[in-house]
């Protein structure tokens, strides 16, 4: 099985949007209070393009994308259904 290093393009992702602000791999996003639901929009498309994978409704929690380390872990978690099926 081949890993994948989701990290450096949703940190280049994220730094359009908070610009000096430097986020921790496990910090919260939108504890930041610099992001809007618009930007949650924004970053489900985001993960669908970068990544090629449906973000279904039952993916929709705040704590899939609630960190650098969540929405890796989600894309993780997709991809491993993806080949076990």
């Amino acid at each position: 099985m081949t890993t994948h290093d989701n990290k450096p393009a949703i940190r280049a992702f994220l730094a359009q949007y908070f610009g000096e602000h430097r986020l921790a791999d496990d910090a919260d996003i939108f504890a930041t209070g610099l992001v809007n639901s618009l930007f949650v929009m924004q970053l489900v498309l985001f993960v669908e393009g970068e990544f090629g994978m449906a973000v279904e409704d039952d993916d929709l929690e705040m704590e899939n994308f609630s960190s650098v380390d969540a929405i890796d872990a989600l894309i993780t978690r997709k991809r491993s259904a993806a080949v076990s099926r």
